[in-house]
């Protein structure tokens, strides 16, 4: 318990003497700014209480593009990784694809998908899925063929089908690198579903919010913005982190305690 409260109030603290020091103003006078060009704190949270709703309602507007990008970014990866480990001649070829596709970057990427797609919606989900494939089929490549030594011939030697490996076998082995891609690509598709919409023509969103105010020298809504933003992310991300511990339960990565227990110990 004590370990787990340290883990707890460290971070806590460190936050709130962050925002201590950025609300007395000692980064205004170590940065050279002025009040208007870095709002403060507590103005911040007083914009965010007046444009609530609204701001809300573009977060979900931006959280639901990300999300779905990211299903569905995800779901190709993944899907790319089964075959290229089923069919390595050929399927192997669909990673470097994909790797090929990550490397294009979002601001190149966003304006080529608002002209394929007629609503900002449709882009920014185009966006985050393209941006979200390379990670879910790396990892869970990695995942599928990385097997314990002799595992494979073991379940061989038994004359387990396909099927039966892959599914007892392989499948269990990724799904700690699937949960490590989750986590990657919730980050990733909220920053993509963002920047889309900096080039949609769409009026609403977090992207179009923090782009609209910032260029208005509305700097406290803009910050409201880049904390919801900021807020929804890491909401997600504990979200998924929630998920894996109930799924992975019995993997090694969710029971340190045990991996110290088993741990051996030296002698001399």
């Amino acid at each position: 318990m004590t370990e787990k409260l340290k883990n707890i109030l460290w971070p806590l603290g460190f936050g709130v003497a962050f925002l201590a020091v950025w609300q007395l103003g000692w980064f205004h006078a170590l940065l050279n700014l002025a009040p208007f060009q870095l709002p403060v704190p507590s103005e911040i949270v007083d914009t965010l209480v007046a444009k609530f709703p609204k701001a809300m309602n573009d977060c979900g507007v931006t959280v639901s593009g990300a999300l779905v990008g990211m299903i569905l970014g995800s779901a190709i990866g993944f899907v790319v990784a089964v075959v290229a480990t089923m069919f390595p001649k050929w399927g192997y070829g669909g990673l470097i694809v994909i790797s090929a596709l990550n490397a294009i970057p979002i601001v190149a990427l966003s304006p080529i998908m608002n002209r394929w797609f007629a609503t900002g919606m449709e882009q920014k989900i185009g966006v985050v899925t393209v941006v979200t494939m390379a990670a879910m089929a790396i990892n869970a490549y990695r995942g599928l063929n990385d097997l314990r030594p002799f595992s494979l011939d073991l379940m061989k030697s038994y004359a387990a089908k396909g099927p039966t490996v892959f599914f007892h076998l392989r499948l269990p082995n990724a799904l700690p690198g699937v949960f490590t891609a989750l986590k990657i690509n919730i980050t990733t598709a909220m920053i993509a579903a963002i920047v889309s919409e900096y080039f949609a023509a769409s009026t609403s969103g977090l992207g179009f919010g923090i782009k609209d105010n910032l260029r208005k020298a509305e700097m406290a809504s803009g910050w409201a913005y880049i904390t919801i933003a900021s807020v929804a992310g890491v909401f997600l991300f504990l979200v998924i982190a929630f998920i894996e511990r109930r799924v992975l339960k019995w993997h090694a990565s969710q029971n340190p305690e045990v991996v110290e227990k088993r741990r051996p110990v030296k002698v001399g």
